[in-house]
């Protein structure tokens, strides 16, 4: 599984992302976690093909890439809830 974050580092949620994927990588080192600024042209078109309209947003993707789950906006989802996709893909 793979963890994917696309959010604006620069922002007023940026510090809270970053917090959150340093302690979801620290509860979870087998989960690959990548981290992808909208405002760059790959954050762009990776939002665009997973129709993420609400930032910071959050993607569960098997190994193949589609999605097991996504959460978009300001409030992040528990970090057991992310986790609970790692053990089941």
């Amino acid at each position: 599984m793979k963890l994917l974050v696309i959010y604006r580092p620069l922002s007023e949620h940026g510090s809270a992302v970053d917090s959150f994927v340093r302690e979801f990588s620290r509860r979870n080192p087998s989960v690959r976690v990548e981290l992808l600024d909208i405002d760059t042209r790959e954050g762009m078109a990776t939002a665009s093909l997973y129709d993420i309209m609400q930032y910071p947003g959050i993607l569960a993707l098997r190994d193949d890439g589609s999605v097991l789950n996504s959460w978009q906006g300001a409030m992040l989802p528990l970090m057991n809830e992310v986790a609970g996709y790692a053990i089941g893909a």
